[in-house]
């Protein structure tokens, strides 16, 4: 039998949680839940089994979820390890999909806003009546995100 649970939040390790929170703010419409975290000590080093932990960030509510939606939560540590290139066939969490009214568009403001490009924007057919036209992009510290669109026709082109 599963567990009672509901989702609550993703988190997002930055090297810079203010300049990452500001992009996804800005670019994507997420909004801030306060407080901001200012975390440390003992506890906190039990919890992540990181020495010395010290975490700085915050929540920002998702789009179109209201008030009591699952938030992105952005952290910092005081120190970080190191990671390997982006990928999108890395395994573990590969990315965060946004569903937005315009592909193109939102590719363009992501890249206008320090983002990146994976690669193309494309509309690939899901069923024979629906479609989906999607892009991944990268915020700017090379997290990748897909931007989506669903349509109820088959649309077998590419944009």
């Amino acid at each position: 039998m599963p567990l009672s649970a509901s989702f609550a939040h993703v988190n997002l390790v930055a090297k810079d949680w203010r300049r990452l929170a500001r992009f996804y703010e800005q670019v994507l419409g997420c909004v801030p839940v306060p407080p901001e975290r200012k975390l440390e000590g003992e506890q906190l080093e039990r919890a992540t089994g990181v020495r010395r932990a010290t975490i700085q960030g915050a929540h920002l509510r998702l789009p179109g979820f209201g008030e009591k939606g699952p938030t992105l939560e952005i952290f910092q540590y005081g120190q970080h390890a190191d990671s390997g290139p982006t990928a999108i066939n890395r395994p573990g969490f590969a990315h965060v999909a946004f569903a937005v009214d315009d592909v193109k568009a939102a590719r363009d403001a992501v890249l206008s806003a320090g983002g990146g490009s994976v690669g193309e924007v494309v509309a690939l057919p899901i069923t024979r009546t629906r479609s989906v036209t999607f892009a991944y992009v990268t915020d700017p510290e090379g997290n990748i995100i897909e931007l989506q669109r669903w349509s109820d026709q088959a649309d077998q082109t590419t944009t």
